[in-house]
C-alpha cells in the first residue's frame, strides 16, 4: 500500500506565493535532506547551512543578501525556509531563526558602523549572531530588565545576566539589550553589538530537554566601544519589538513543518503496523485521529501564510501574527501528541522521530511571546479604541 505524504505550504497554498517563493521552496526541498547528519549536530549545523547558502535569505537584497525584500527580510520566504527546516531538523531551524534575530537589529539600525559588512558576513555564515533579550526576571515583562549600560569615556560598560539565549555558545556576536538610562524606565532600553569573546562576557551552556546551543550570558563590566550602540539610547525596545514583529510569524511556520513531519511519520507507521490481523490505518479510530491532525495542520498553515502575506504587503497585522503563532504552535503540539499515541511504544522510544518532535515542539509555545501573551495581543486588539 502506498503512503501519502503531505506537500509543503508553498505548493499547497499557491494563492499566497509568487514565482520567486516557489523557486526558493524548490531549492530548499532539493538541498535540505532529512539524512543530512550535519543538520542534526549543534556544532556543525551552522556551517552546513552556510555552505548551502541558507543564511543569505536573512539579509535584504539592498544589503547584499537574497531575501525577497529589498530593505527587510521577506516573511513568506522566511516561512518557507523555516517550514522546511522544521520538517527536517528543528535544531537547524532554531539556529537559522536566531541567526536572523541576532542580525535583524542591524538592518533596523541604519547608521550602525560596519553594518553592511557585518550583514554580509551573516549571509555568508562566517559570522553567527545571537539575540540576548531574556533575563531571569524579565521574560514576557521586558520592562523588568535589569542589565545596565553606562558610558565611560569612549566605551560602554555592561553589567547583568541573560538566560535562555539561543546560539549563545556558537555566536560570534550578541545583540545585547541593556538599560542605558534606568531613570527613564523601559524608555532607556538600548541595543548593543557585543563580541561574544569581549572581556567581561561569560557564556555558560544551558541544558534543556532538547540539544540546542543555548546559554546563559553573564556581563561583568563588559566593555565595548562607543559605536557598539545601535541607533540611539532608548532605541532598544523599538529594535527588539521590530525584530520579533518580523520573525514571530515564522515560528508558526516552523511548527507547521514539525507537525507535517509528524503526520508523514504517522501515516507510514499506521500503514505498516499490523494489529488484530489488519493495518492500523484500517481502523476507524485511527482514521478519525488522522482527520483531526490534518484538519488542524491545514487551519494552522492557512493562518500562518495569511499573516506572512499581510506582513510582506506592508499591512498592520499584529493580531493576525499573534493568531498564527498561537494556533500553529498549539495545534502542532496536539498533532505531535497524537502522532506519539498512534506510534504506541515506539512513540516514546528515545531516538524515534516523533519522540524527538514531542520534545522539540514544546519551546515554540514559549519563545518569541508565550501563548498567553498572544492571547493578550488578540484580545486587546478587539476591545481597544481605534
Amino acid at each position: 500500500m502506498s503512503v501519502a505524504r503531505l506537500v509543503p505550504s508553498y505548493l499547497d497554498l499557491p494563492m499566497f506565493f509568487d514565482e520567486g517563493h516557489r523557486a526558493i521552496g524548490a531549492w530548499l526541498d532539493g538541498e535540505i535532506n532529512e539524512n543530512d547528519r550535519a543538520l542534526h549536530d549543534s556544532e556543525k549545523a551552522a556551517a552546513r547551512m552556510a555552505e548551502l547558502g541558507l543564511f543569505e535569505l536573512l539579509v535584504p537584497r539592498s544589503l547584499g543578501g537574497k531575501s525577497l525584500a529589498d530593505d527587510s527580510v521577506g516573511v513568506r520566504g522566511l516561512c518557507i525556509a523555516r517550514e522546511r527546516l522544521g520538517y527536517v531538523s528543528p535544531l537547524a531551524d532554531s539556529i537559522f531563526a536566531v541567526q536572523g534575530l541576532g542580525s535583524f537589529p542591524l538592518v533596523l539600525a541604519k547608521g550602525a558602523e560596519d553594518r553592511v559588512e557585518f550583514l554580509q558576513q551573516v549571509g555568508r555564515g562566517t559570522r553567527v549572531g545571537a539575540f540576548a533579550l531574556t533575563e531571569p526576571e524579565a521574560g514576557s515583562d521586558v520592562g523588568a530588565m535589569r542589565t545596565t549600560a553606562r558610558a565611560e569615556g569612549e566605551e560602554w560598560v555592561l553589567d547583568g545576566e541573560k538566560v535562555f539565549i539561543s546560539n549563545a555558545t556558537i555566536a560570534d556576536h550578541l545583540i545585547v539589550f541593556a538599560n542605558a538610562a534606568p531613570e527613564l524606565g523601559k524608555k532607556g532600553i538600548s541595543a548593543f553589538l557585543v563580541p561574544r569573546k569581549a572581556a567581561g562576557v561569560v557564556v555558560e551552556p544551558m541544558h534543556l530537554s532538547v540539544e540546542h546551543p543555548l546559554g546563559r550570558v553573564i556581563l561583568r563590566g563588559a566593555r565595548v566601544k562607543k559605536s557598539a550602540l545601535l541607533g540611539e539610547v532608548g532605541h532598544g525596545l523599538r529594535f527588539a519589538l521590530g525584530t520579533l514583529d518580523v520573525f514571530r510569524t515564522s515560528v508558526g511556520a516552523a511548527a507547521v513543518g514539525m507537525a507535517r513531519r509528524a503526520i508523514d511519520e504517522t501515516l507510514r507507521r499506521v500503514t505498516e503496523r499490523k494489529q488484530f490481523g489488519k493495518a492500523l490505518s484500517e481502523f476507524q479510530l485511527t482514521q478519525a485521529a488522522l482527520a483531526d491532525m490534518v484538519a488542524e495542520l491545514d487551519a494552522a498553515r492557512m493562518l500562518v501564510m495569511r499573516a506572512a502575506w499581510m506582513k510582506d504587503n506592508g499591512e498592520r497585522a499584529a493580531r493576525e501574527v499573534a493568531i498564527a503563532k498561537m494556533v500553529a504552535t498549539e495545534s502542532a503540539q496536539r498533532i505531535i501528541d497524537r502522532a506519539v499515541q498512534l506510534h504506541g511504544g515506539l512513540g516514546v522510544e528515545k531516538g524515534s522521530v516523533v519522540e524527538a518532535l514531542y520534545r522539540e515542539i514544546r519551546p515554540l509555545r514559549i519563545y518569541e511571546g508565550t501563548t498567553e501573551i498572544q492571547k493578550l495581543i488578540i484580545g486587546g486588539s478587539l476591545v481597544s479604541t481605534p
